[in-house]
């Protein structure tokens, strides 16, 4: 993992809990569509953010749920908006889109795990990839799912990619689910047998969708998330 030297080059809020960081690597480095990196916050205090952007984009993209004042994630933030230059550790992280392989794909993002599921969809893209992808996001409300025109964009123009937005808190003309992330997946499908799956959230949402994907047949050498990493 290499130390690298950033300049910040953009802090801006999409809503009141979620920051979008862009910046400029001062040397290029290589890294796969879904690892992270790390900001370095001091000698011992290095904390990890997926990367949001594709390998091929001219600036790293971050997003940064931060909604309450002091927490972990608003410190980064508030470094950043004051600091010219931040150094980051990169790559790192073994949930990194498997090219290679056909196996069609479920993508699942809770709240700011978009940002993983965004540098695995944009590459595939990019890569002119078509290969047959389901991507669900889950939010509590809409104002939450922050960067929604994106992702529909993306199914508009994508035959390939089919986008399903899920809220639990709905509005009248909500153009999507209305249902609990997981129990949105379990009605969809009787069995995750040949799938590849992506996923990114709260260590919580991440641990109780293995669970549910257990029961419903997943091979979990082709389950990738880094959250598996740290729960048990």
């Amino acid at each position: 993992m290499n130390t690298i030297r950033c300049k910040v080059e953009k802090v801006t809020p999409f809503n009141d809990a979620v920051f979008q960081v862009l910046l400029k690597p001062e040397v290029s480095f290589d890294f796969q569509a879904g690892q992270y990196l790390s900001i370095v916050m001091g000698e011992k205090d290095k904390r990890p953010f997926s990367i949001a952007s594709a390998p091929n984009a001219d600036l790293i993209e971050l997003h940064i749920g931060a909604a309450v004042s002091e927490s972990y994630p608003m410190q980064v933030v508030e470094r950043l908006k004051t600091d010219e230059f931040i150094d980051i550790e990169a790559p790192a992280g073994t949930a990194f889109l498997r090219e290679a392989s056909q196996r069609p794909r479920i993508m699942v993002a809770g709240g700011t795990g978009f940002s993983y599921i965004k540098s695995i969809i944009e590459q595939q893209i990019a890569s002119g990839q078509t290969v047959k992808t389901q991507f669900y996001w889950g939010c509590r409300n809409e104002q939450a799912m922050y960067y929604q025109d994106i992702a529909r964009q993306w199914h508009a123009n994508n035959e390939w990619l089919e986008f399903i937005p899920v809220v639990e808190d709905a509005p009248a003309d909500w153009n999507g689910k209305q249902a609990n992330l997981l129990e949105q997946i379990k009605q969809d499908y009787v069995s995750l047998i040949g799938y590849d799956i992506y996923i990114a959230g709260r260590f919580d949402m991440v641990g109780a969708a293995r669970e549910v994907f257990r029961e419903m047949g997943v091979d979990e050498a082709n389950l990738y998330g880094d959250a598996f990493a740290f729960i048990k």
